[in-house]
């Protein structure tokens, strides 16, 4: 464990880039993977999440090679293609690789044993498992359907009709990855959009999909079995989960001016940029254009005064990852922010939901949370701080409190700052040339 103090700095000024996006940065190698030919990928996220997946890919038959110049080069096996791994994959921390992989081995006829890192371990696979059996896996868990796990795929997978009964990308793009080796059509139906990586990067790779509305207004994604993909460039855009730490650090640190370029701005993971419109945030977007199949633009980030909203649990699934640092900036807010819909948290890294307030009230912050909301009651200035926040091993806590510590009153530190490298490599690094003081 290393543990990290962020002290109350002063203005945070200049251009920065993020990292590259970490749910596209695992489907661009997964979809590599089943492709024929070769791909590259520039920009791909290098955080330890990307890594796991990139050596599991590797375990499962696919090469793949990091280039003299940062390109990242991915020889696919095609669809249906993939070979039974020799050893178990080990996913580390990484839920999305995880869960993604599960599907893509659920239409392959191997065997696949899958484990991970203590927090990783924790989190529930019931969701996935699910449908992948309708699709005709066998999988074995422990109890609560959690990893260690082992998954066999089917030799004669069964397309489905699934309804999500709760908003997930993860699960539709389990489904999804799943439906590539499965003849006939495969239907994903989700009552609220999640983020839609996948099928885009599927469209680009050659796949064919539907995208229709139902009569309830629900989301009818359809793909057609068995394509053949064929390789692709990939640029990843910058994340916006990660763009998101910086953004609000240029709100809440008095006198900052920051320029964040190259980021991801798809409107299914836009939920954060209207949130803090709402707040009155002064954020605008510039040289907004297309890469990949991906809306991309640079965000500009002044501090100013912030207000409390009510934020709708249908704006969830668009910025479901972000709630940490919105948390954030309500703290610096002037009145009641209430965040509604928030179940979701309880079953991430850490859960949460309860992370969040156990560390807005280490610093001083007037905070309530329900089953499925969260009210954090701001001054309209800076925070007491001097917090020590436990992160549970969630790399999304340790960074919305180091930025926190950057606009309070008194540092603030955090128990483990190891779990950054997953999403966001340099990151501390990055904030102090800014002019922030993480140590």
């Amino acid at each position: 464990m290393t543990t990290s103090t962020s002290r109350p700095a002063g203005p945070l000024q200049g251009l920065a880039r993020v990292p590259g996006d970490k749910s596209i940065s695992h489907r661009a190698l997964m979809l590599g993977a089943l492709a024929v030919g070769e791909t590259s990928i520039a920009g791909l996220l290098e955080g330890d999440d990307v890594m796991c997946t990139a050596r599991a890919l590797r375990a499962l038959g696919a090469e793949i090679q990091r280039g003299d110049d940062g390109v990242w080069r991915v020889h696919g096996v095609g669809v249906g293609g993939l070979a039974e791994p020799a050893a178990t994959l080990d996913m580390g921390n990484a839920g999305t690789g995880a869960r993604l992989l599960m599907g893509i081995v659920a239409s392959h006829p191997i065997t696949c044993q899958f484990t991970g890192d203590a927090s990783l371990c924790a989190r529930p696979m019931g969701r996935v498992a699910e449908p992948l059996a309708a699709i005709g896996a066998q999988i074995v868990a422990r109890d609560g359907m959690r990893l260690p796990l082992t998954v066999t795929g089917s030799d004669d997978p069964l397309p489905i009709v699934y309804r999500l009964p709760v908003p997930s990308a993860q699960v539709k793009s389990a489904v999804l990855f799943a439906g590539l080796n499965t003849p006939g059509a495969t239907t994903v139906i989700e009552p609220e959009p999640t983020r839609d990586h996948t099928e885009r990067l599927m469209r680009h790779f050659g796949a064919t999909l539907d995208i229709g509305v139902e009569a309830d207004g629900a989301r009818r994604i359809t793909l057609t079995g068995q394509p053949e993909l064929a390789a692709r460039h990939v640029t990843v855009p910058g994340d916006p989960s990660s763009a998101a730490f910086l953004m609000v650090a240029g709100l809440i640190a008095p006198g900052s001016s920051l320029t964040i370029e190259g980021v991801g701005v798809n409107p299914l993971r836009s939920g954060l940029l209207a949130t803090l419109a709402e707040m009155g945030a002064d954020i605008a977007l510039s040289d907004e254009r297309e890469e990949g199949g991906e809306p991309v633009a640079d965000v500009h980030v002044n501090a100013g005064p912030l207000k409390g909203v009510d934020v709708p649990a249908a704006r969830a699934p668009t910025m479901i990852d972000e709630y940490p640092v919105l948390a954030v900036a309500a703290a610096f807010a002037e009145g009641a922010t209430v965040m509604h819909g928030l179940a979701e948290l309880r079953v991430k890294e850490s859960d949460r939901l309860a992370t969040i307030v156990d560390g807005l009230e280490a610093c001083g912050v007037a905070v309530e949370a329900a089953d499925d909301s969260l009210t954090v009651t701001g001054s309209g200035g800076p925070v007491a701080g001097g917090g020590h926040v436990a992160t549970r091993l969630d790399h999304r806590i340790a960074m919305a409190f180091l930025v926190l510590g950057l606009a309070a009153r008194q540092p603030v530190t955090i128990d483990d700052a190891t779990p950054i490298d997953t999403s966001f490599p340099g990151f501390a690094a990055l904030l102090n040339r800014l002019g922030a003081d993480i140590a």
